[in-house]
């Protein structure tokens, strides 16, 4: 492993070399130390009920846990980082098949997880043949594995539960993970985890503030069109407006480039927020879990990543390549792509 590879995936002390890092972990700094006081000052108003005063407290005590787990990898190294996002994605996983049922297939939710663990293995080897050839890979083998059971009855319904399993959080997934191959991954990664969390935001915040016609009621009754509409013009300004840190020079520096970005993290986000919603109306449940206090399960706040992860890599992967410059294959030692 060349000393270049070694301290992008465990170089912690270059954590804060990138000034849009900085300015992010700052941020969000600022708003766990200002948020309380506002809870407060809220509550001595007479705004809050009881009710809405817990549910803002147990948001942000869990926020004061989630923040320095979802950031405190990225700022570690890529190791970490891809790490992180491969037990992110087992965590979704398992969430998904309780809710669905497909927990029960012990064989096929097996062959999802190892699909997983390979993909993560892929990831941090940088070997992006293999990570690609992963998903038609992954395909036949859970084909395969569906009719060595020997049971016709449902072979459907476990089969294709099995391979949506894998590609929303094995492949989707894993193209977040595999951002940390590039060297200005922190920026890259911090940057979409930012704006699919402030899309949500802003989608909330337009949508309550002139309300209008509901976007898709029968999927997610509180999203309204002007929710939909304004999260992708502010979503898209505060991604073109920070990306102008991280990509100075190249095809990505460009103003359209840029604002097309935050054009896809908000559409993107919003399918994935409306995918796992699609999921949870089709099961019967509120939540897929219920490990973070206020906010359901992992799943319930991963959703907005599992499409916005993908389209952000492709998007910059094809103007200026993910990883370019670094080396590649750094476990196996081939040679090839």
């Amino acid at each position: 492993m060349s000393e270049a590879a070694r301290e992008r995936l465990f170089g912690w002390r270059h954590a804060f070399d990138e000034r849009l890092v900085v300015i992010i972990v700052a941020t969000l700094v600022l708003v766990l130390l200002i948020a309380p006081l506002m809870i407060t000052l809220l509550d001595r108003a007479g705004r809050l009920s009881p009710s809405l005063r817990a549910d803002l407290w147990s948001r942000y005590f869990s926020w004061l846990i989630m923040v320095p787990i979802i950031v405190g990898p990225v700022l570690l190294g890529a190791a970490p980082t891809i790490l992180a996002v491969g037990l992110l994605s087992l965590l979704c996983y398992r969430e998904f098949a309780r809710a669905t049922g497909l927990f029960r297939e012990k064989a096929m939710s097996a062959t999802v997880v190892v699909g997983i663990l390979a993909i993560t293995l892929a990831v941090v080897d940088h070997w992006y043949a293999f990570f690609t050839a992963l998903t038609p890979l992954m395909l036949a083998l859970l084909t395969a594995v569906g009719i060595s059971l020997d049971r016709p009855s449902g072979y459907i319904q476990r089969v294709g539960l099995a391979v949506f399993g894998f590609l929303l959080f094995g492949s989707c997934l894993g193209h977040l993970g595999f951002l940390a191959n590039d060297a200005k991954f922190r920026s890259i990664i911090l940057l979409l985890l930012f704006g699919v969390q402030f899309n949500d935001i802003f989608a909330y915040m337009v949508g309550k503030s002139l309300g209008g016609p509901k976007l898709i009621p029968n999927t997610s009754p509180n999203k309204t069109i002007s929710g939909s509409l304004g999260a992708v013009i502010l979503t898209s300004l505060l991604v073109y407006f920070l990306s102008g840190f991280i990509f100075t020079t190249g095809p990505m520096s460009g103003s359209v480039q840029r604002l097309v970005l935050g054009i896809l993290i908000s559409i993107a986000g919003q399918f994935g927020d409306l995918s796992v919603s699609s999921i949870k109306r089709d099961v019967g449940v509120k939540d897929t879990g219920s490990l973070i206090p206020g906010h359901g399960g992992i799943l319930d706040r991963a959703n907005s990543l599992l499409i916005a992860a993908p389209t952000v890599f492709h998007y910059i992967h094809y103007l200026e390549g993910v990883g370019a410059g670094q080396a590649i294959r750094i476990l196996s030692g081939g040679s090839g792509s």
